[in-house]
């Protein structure tokens, strides 16, 4: 039994997720346990660095499956291409420690939260960013968005259904960058409570329209209340960017 690290990329568009669910629901994990079925007649659970929503899409994503098959890098990663559908590609195969797990050995994820920001709508981004015809100030933004760097309680920036009963994490980086029409939000920590990025970048966006005051992140961060937060945005503009380890 080998212990593999697959490195993926996919297009969350057409999945209710990564994680697998019932009520057959079309899910990334799926797909791939099927992948593998199809390529090497064997039966495997994958287990993957993190959940996802629907809708939501991945530069890098990585997780890690033990088989008995006697298959090599190479040919799993290529295999797995060959048989898996179009808006999921395996960047990378490599065998792991026995120890390792896709979730529980990362050390920090790197999100990206892409908006399009302009008064006319593009057919080719319509499922990977969110349009907002306000203008943006970056600038302003980016500023503002040093004040999620460090280690806080982020119980204002999760959803109400958030489960975790710890809610500190550290943030190591927070940029608001603009190319072109394209305003990029792109984070970094050691981890992220459910719906974290998304209502980061919503309560900025509060801040570019005005509705909150540019220094609100700390007051925010110490209330320790999701209703003083902003919006959450939709998810067709997050990325899993990068996964340490």
């Amino acid at each position: 039994m080998r212990n593999f690290k697959l490195t993926i990329s996919f297009c969350g568009t057409a999945y209710h997720g990564f994680q697998r669910q019932e009520g057959g629901l079309r899910t990334v994990q799926g797909e791939l346990e099927r992948g593998i079925y199809k390529l090497i007649g064997e039966r495997a659970a994958v287990n993957g660095c993190s959940r996802t929503d629907a809708g939501v899409h991945a530069y890098e994503f990585v997780l890690n499956v033990f088989l008995e098959n006697t298959i090599d890098c190479r040919g799993l990663q290529y295999g797995l291409n060959g048989v898996l559908p179009p808006d999921i590609s395996v960047l990378k195969a490599e065998e792991a420690p026995e120890d390792f797990h896709a979730r529980y050995s990362c050390k920090g994820k790197e999100y990206v939260y892409l908006i399009h920001n302009s008064e006319i709508k593009s057919p080719f981004l319509a499922d990977r960013a969110y349009r907002s015809w306000y203008p943006i100030d970056e600038k302003k933004l980016d500023r503002a968005a040093k004040d999620f760097i460090g280690t806080q309680d982020f119980k204002s920036f999760c959803a109400a259904s958030c489960d975790k009963e710890i809610t500190v994490r550290t943030i190591f980086d927070y940029n608001v960058t603009r190319e072109g029409d394209i305003v990029k939000f792109t984070v970094g920590g050691d981890g992220f409570l459910y719906n974290m990025v998304r209502i980061t970048v919503g309560t900025l966006l509060f801040i570019n329209d005005g509705k909150l005051a540019e220094d609100s992140i700390p007051k925010i961060i110490a209330s320790k209340d999701r209703r003083l937060a902003g919006k959450t945005v939709p998810p067709q503009g997050l990325y899993l960017n990068r996964v340490f380890y």
